[in-house]
């Protein structure tokens, strides 16, 4: 039951995501110990920048505040990448705790989604 709600939420977001294939899309991952953070440019099917809290190196803080750091940092090497807006894919993970916290820190580090 768990699964289909998973899979639910996870089509849900793609149809919403597919409306604007030309603008790139801000793809998140969780697993229990990290989180990755890829922007997408799904027209030419490359991945313009990455980044990870296997990457930082001060891994000290809270899950939380360590994806606060990577939303601060891939917004960072977007603008870098002349990539303003995104679209913010979230996947099958719920707006809550540390993608929420990811995005509100790729949102006040510059990028519009």
């Amino acid at each position: 039951m768990i699964h289909d709600q998973k899979l639910r939420r996870l089509k849900r977001i793609r149809n919403k995501i597919a409306i604007n294939i030309g603008i790139p899309r801000l793809s998140v991952f969780r697993s229990n110990q990290h989180i990755w953070a890829q922007i997408i440019d799904d027209k030419h099917g490359k991945t313009l920048a990455s980044f990870s809290t296997k990457k930082l190196t001060d891994k000290k803080g809270t899950k939380t505040e360590l994806a606060t750091k990577v939303g601060e940092t891939i917004a960072k090497i977007a603008l870098e990448n002349k990539v303003k807006k995104v679209r913010f894919d979230r996947g099958i993970y719920k707006y809550h705790g540390r993608v929420k916290a990811l995005a509100d820190a790729a949102r006040t580090g510059g990028l519009e989604f």
